[in-house]
This record gives structure tokens, sequence and C-alpha cells, in this order.
């Protein structure tokens, strides 16, 4: 230790007269700890104001203000003292001469560990600021790894910062703020601290939407009496109701923050009214038990919102967060959200990980918030040890931060986000509308997948394209964005027309043979005077009428053409032929699943156009009591797609049979959709599959399969 050093760590300790009151309100905010503590971090505001005199904040304070606020605003977390020490000296490594040995000689090793995790490299030299403050915090997540005390003095250091972030430059207030939001505030979330997270995002709002944080606060504070008058009685009602059921209880309403409903109004497209219309409150009781006792209580006050009601104390989130979550039916027509929770998990879902000092100041096990904090940080670390850049190593902690958002990468190495459950159809769409429209499967990390896979975060993904491939309508059953809902409807939408335009020409064609004409030897003056009575803008707004059920063929042919059908006359047409691939003007009923080589007809249904059944179907004999909606047809030469059939094996019951049949599915080349047993007995069980085939021929060859397997002692077609 040097002597500029040992001067720095000689600094006596001014008396209770000589102490400022910026240092007097962190010793009253940290009188939780016993008095010699108390000395010690006075011990720490000396040396500390020593190495900093001389330097000023951009607000023309002195420097030493700023790490006591920090620590002001960790003995508000009532954390124990020598974090509170390591947050009065978080500076001194970085911009005084003082050493880390010397505070390890003054203060003790763990000190010293804490503000070393906390220090920044700015003694380095860096390519860009980016790539700096990437390096630093890469630096600081490792420190976090060895002791969480290290994030809970940066995120202090955060939050002081952005309340005095009036006196930065412009760029340096968006910069900051920016930051804040996309990686401090989540950081706090991930750890659980509810209070820091929520100051952190409203500060960072206000930086970067001054104008809309203004008006939306302005709002809030406006409150009509109306709503006022509404949280009240709500109040009031669920205060009677607890207390009648004997319960120890803390009853709280919930004021939504501008960010909040900023995000809310954003997010969900929803207006301010709609947003600031949801009363909230919290019911704060002793024990997990009393939660569901109020939880009935709520809800025999006010109605549940059905698949509203969410429980974090069976299942906590990824933070260490518990609680009950219900919604209600208002008394005025608005929402009601109530959490219910214990002292316990409310404190920790107000301090997460800085909970734990809160109950034994310095001593005990951690809590669950900071195990989970401890293994997400180790486990990141780990994933991200072979990581060639801070600035990647950035990027991924971001990814892991927003768990209801998905961060992919392109094979270019650009990121993508996407909503959770997001698949490679909502990737491809993403990307580009026509890459959506073509897409027949994708690659992630390099391994083909089907386009139904669900994504997750840190994946490379490959969208794979051919010429001739189109949405299909399975694929509205599995996507999640917006885009990709309203892109794959507009081409089905399309595709659809120009099929359903196609088979009605050929419908209508058909039922004109029968009256010796056809669509092109009909004289167009008839042709437009029955477009223009019933209001058709074009023919081809006609076909697709027919095609769809919402217009018989056999009528608009007798219009057409002012014939009564022959009486008595077999009908000579053609039979209409069906490739498979018209969408939305032909289906496949379940009732008897045709397939290609089927002998079938079709019936033709308002609205659904042709339903395809099989000419054995039960349900046939009930379709032909009305002949004038009977269509003539069969399968076409080349057919295409897949195709659902149901088959019913008898098995021996014995473990393992299920497994066996389904890999003599799999090696016939078909996808198997569902299994289901329907019978079961000591030595017999009957289940059902449902598989996809190409035709008649792939089903007899699933069939001669699975008869081939021992176990097996039946299979029939359903």
């Amino acid at each position: 230790m040097n002597a500029a050093e040992l001067a720095l760590v000689r600094v006596p300790v001014p008396g209770d007269e000589d102490v400022p009151e910026y240092m007097r309100a962190l010793e009253r905010a940290a009188a939780y700890l016993p008095e010699e503590q108390l000395k010690l971090i006075r011990r720490a505001w000396a040396v500390g104001a020593a190495a900093h005199e001389g330097q000023l904040r951009k607000s023309g304070e002195p420097y030493i203000t700023h790490p006591v606020a920090v620590a002001c605003v960790l003995a508000e977390q009532k954390v124990d003292v020598e974090t509170l020490v390591a947050a009065v000296l978080h500076d001194t490594i970085e911009d005084t001469p003082l050493t880390r040995d010397a505070l390890a000689a003054e203060f003790g090793e763990t000190v010293a560990e804490l503000v070393e995790g906390v220090t920044k490299l700015d003694k380095l030299q860096f390519a860009s600021r980016r790539e700096a403050d990437a390096e630093s915090f890469r630096k600081m997540m490792l420190a976090m790894a060895r002791d969480l005390r290290v994030i809970l003095i940066k995120l202090a250091d955060r939050l002081h910062n952005m309340r005095t972030l009036g006196a930065q430059s412009g760029e340096a207030r968006g910069r900051i703020a920016r930051e804040t939001l996309e990686v401090y505030a989540p950081i706090a979330q991930r750890l659980g601290m509810n209070l820091i997270k929520s100051e952190l995002q409203d500060l960072g709002f206000r930086a970067l939407h001054p104008m809309r944080h203004r008006i939306l606060d302005k709002h809030i504070r406006a409150q009509p009496m109306l709503r006022r008058e509404a949280m009240a009685k709500i109040e009031a009602q669920l205060a009677q109701r607890l207390t009648k059921e004997g319960l120890s209880y803390r009853l709280v309403s919930r004021v939504k923050s501008p960010w909040s409903i900023y995000n809310k109004m954003r997010t969900e497209t929803k207006t301010f009214a709609q947003v600031i219309d949801v009363f909230g409150f919290r019911v704060v009781v002793d024990k997990v038990a009393d939660c569901y006792h109020a939880l009935g209580v709520a809800h025999s006050v006010y109605k549940p919102v059905d698949g509203r009601f969410r429980d974090f104390i069976a299942i906590p989130k990824a933070n260490g967060y518990q609680s009950l979550h219900t919604v209600l039916f208002g008394p005025y027509g608005s929402p009601i959200e109530v959490q219910i929770r214990t002292e316990e998990m409310d404190l920790i879902a107000e301090r997460g990980i800085a909970a734990h000092w809160a109950y034994k100041h310095g001593g005990g096990g951690p809590n669950s918030a900071q195990q989970r904090a401890h293994s997400w940080i180790s486990g990141l670390l780990e994933a991200q040890s072979g990581t060639g850049s801070s600035l990647e190593f950035l990027e991924n902690v971001k990814v892991d931060l927003f768990p209801d958002e998905v961060y992919l990468f392109t094979p270019k190495g650009a990121i993508m986000s996407l909503p959770r459950n997001a698949t490679a159809v909502d990737f491809a769409y993403a990307v580009h509308t026509d890459i959506g429209n073509r897409a027949v499967a994708a690659r992630v990390d390099r391994r083909l997948v089907p386009l139904r896979t669900r994504l997750a975060s840190g994946q490379t993904v490959e969208v794979v394209t051919a010429k001739s491939s189109q949405p299909r309508p399975q694929w509205l059953e599995f996507v999640v964005t917006g885009k990709a809902r309203t892109a794959i409807r507009q081409q089905l939408k399309q595709l659809e027309h120009e099929d359903a335009v196609q088979l009605g020409h050929r419908m209508l064609d058909s039922a004109l043979e029968d009256l010796d004409s056809s669509l092109e030897r009909l004289p167009t003056t008839q042709l437009d005077a029955y477009l223009a009575e019933h209001r058709y803008p074009r023919l081809e707004a006609l076909l697709a009428d027919v095609a769809l059920g919402n217009r018989m063929p056999a009528q608009v042919a007798q219009s057409l053409t002012h014939k009564a059908p022959p009486s008595g006359a077999p009908r000579t047409h053609e039979r209409i032929l069906i490739t498979g691939a018209e969408r939305g003007v032909v289906t496949f009923a379940n009732c008897c699943m045709p397939i290609p080589g089927d002998d079938i007809m079709g019936y033709h249904t308002a609205g659904r156009g042709v339903v395809v059944h099989r000419i054995e179907c039960p349900n046939v004999a009930e379709y032909r009591k009305s002949p004038e909606r009977w269509v003539d047809i069969g399968w076409d030469r080349e057919v295409t797609g897949d195709y659902n059939v149901a088959l019913r094996f008898q098995v021996e019951n014995r473990p393992g049979v299920l497994a066996q049949v389904a890999a003599a599915v799999a090696k016939a080349e078909s996808n198997i959709d569902a299994v289901e047993y329907l019978e079961r007995d000591t030595n017999v069980a009957v289940i059902q599959f449902a598989i996809e085939v190409r035709d008649r021929t792939h089903l007899a060859d699933v069939i001669r399969r699975t008869r081939r397997l021992g176990v097996v002692h039946g299979v029939q077609r359903l």
C-alpha cells in the first residue's frame, strides 16, 4: 500500500455534528443494522469522501453524494452491511487512487471483490462505445455468478443515475434510457426485484418519450370521480367479506404506471380508457392456505372471468415470484385484477433476491429467488463460455431476459424477435411474405424440421422454399403472429377463389350439358342479363358461388337456357375429377374419411362447397334424398396431398406394444396424428390411430406392415 493509499484509509471518521444531511439519510435508512455496522458504513463514507475529494457530478454536487445515494437505495431494500459499504465505495477503484488491495486491507476481501465486480473497464481500449459497454456488462455478469450482491449495487447505481439523468446531454440521456429499458429493467424483473424494475421502466420511459409520459401521467392523476368511487366500493366489498371470513389480511389497490399503460396500449392495440378501466387489488395474507381461502372469498364477491386464473404459488415464475392471479367481473362492467399472496411472497415479489437480507441480515440460506438467479446466471455463463465477442454475449443475455419473446438468427446473423411459441412459418413470414407463401420446410441449427416446429431463443433458422409451394389452411392452426395469419388468409382466399372459379366452371358446364348447352354456346346477352339480375360483377363471381354451394348448378343452368330438365332421361355428362388440391371448395368428410382410390360421391353444401364421402358411407343414404345436391365426382390421375384415415388395432395388452405399432406405421412413411385406447382387458387392448396416407396403396402398405407384428391380432379401417 503506497503513501497516498495509506493517507486515504487513515482518514479520521467525523463526529455526528460534521456528518452532512445526505449521509444522515443513509444512516436513517440503515437503522435496521447494529450500531457497530453503522460505524463501519460511516468509516466507508469518510474513506470514499476523501478519495473522491474535488470530483463533482455533472449537476455540480460533490461526487460522493452519488455512491451514498446508491447505498440509500439498497438500505431501503434492507441489504447486509458489506453490500452497503461496497456501494459507498463502488467507484473508488475506477475513479480514485485507491486500489483493490487497499480496500481489502481496510474493509475485507468480500467488499473489495464486490467493488471490483461493479467497476467498469474504462482503462482498456475498445473499438467502439458499444463494445466497451458490452465487455463491462460481461465482466459484471461473471462477478454476479460469484456474488449476486454485485448486481444489487449495479441496479441501485443505475436507478440513481436515472433519477439524476437531467444533467446529461440529450444524446447520452437517450442512450442510457434505452439501455435501462433493454437490459437493466429486464434484469431486475428476471431477479424478481419488482420495485426497482418499475421505477427503472418509468424513468426510462420518461427520458425516452417525455411528452408521452407527461400526457399519460396527467391522465392517470386526473382520475374521474366515478372511477374513484368504483375503486372505493370494490375495496369496501372485498374488505367486508374478507373480515367476515376471519382472515387477517392487508388489502391495497394497485395503480398502473405510465410505462405499463403505454406498453399495453401499444402491444394490445387498446385505447387509454380500455387500459385504465381495469381495477387492480392486492390481498396479502399470513399463510399459503389463507391465499386459497381469500381466492374463494374474492370469487364469491364477484364472478371470476373464465380462463384468467393463474396459480403461481404451485408453479412459481422463473424468478421465484409466487402469487395467485384472478380476474373478476366488476360491478361497472370493468375487470378487476386481484393478486393474492403471503407477506413473504409479497416481499420476494417486490425485492426479489434482495428479500433474503430483509429477513436475516447476512445469515441463513438463500431464498428461492436467489437460488433461481444463481442457476440462471450459471447456465447463461456456461452456455456463453464459447461466445466470441462481448456484443454477442450481451445480445444473448437480452434474448434470455425476454421470456415472452424468442430471439432468432437468420443465416446471415441478423436477429429477429417473435412472440413465444412462434413457429418456422411465423419466422418465414417475418422475413418476407413471399418467403412464407413459398415455404416447404425449415432448417433450425442446420437440421431439417417441419414448418410447424416451435422455435426457441438463440436458434438459427433458414427457410426452405419452392416456387410451386403454396400456403395450407392447416398453417392457421399453429401460427401465432398476426402478420403470418393475415398473409396466409389472404393467399388462401385468392387460391380458394381461383379453385372455386375452376370447379364452378366445370360444375355449371356439366349441368348445361344436360340441357344441350355450354357456357361457350350461351348467347352473351342471356349471360349478361342473368349476371345483372343477380348482381354479379363478373362471371367469375357466379362460378365461385356455384362451387361454394351458394347456388345449385342445375338451377343456374335452367335459368340461363330457359329450359326445363329432360324428364326421365339419364344424365350423360362426364364426372368431375378432383386432385385434392382444391382449397376451400372441396372438403373430405370426417364420418368416412375418403382417400384416393375409394369410390366417392360429392354432396353440395351451402358455404362449404362439395363435401366428399365414400360410396359405402352410412350417411350417403340420407344424402340420396336430395338428388339436386348430388355431385358426380371421381379422382383425377394426378392426386396430391396427404389424407386422414382412422385404423383400429386389436393388440396384446402388454408394455411396449403401442411403440411397436407406432414404429411400423412410421416405417411405412405415414404420419400419426392421434392415438387413443378404446378398450382394455387383461389380455387384449383396442387402439385407434389417426394417420395420414397418400392413397389406398399407401394405406394397404401400412396395414400389411402392422399385421406382420406378432402382437397385432387384427387391423380394421374405420
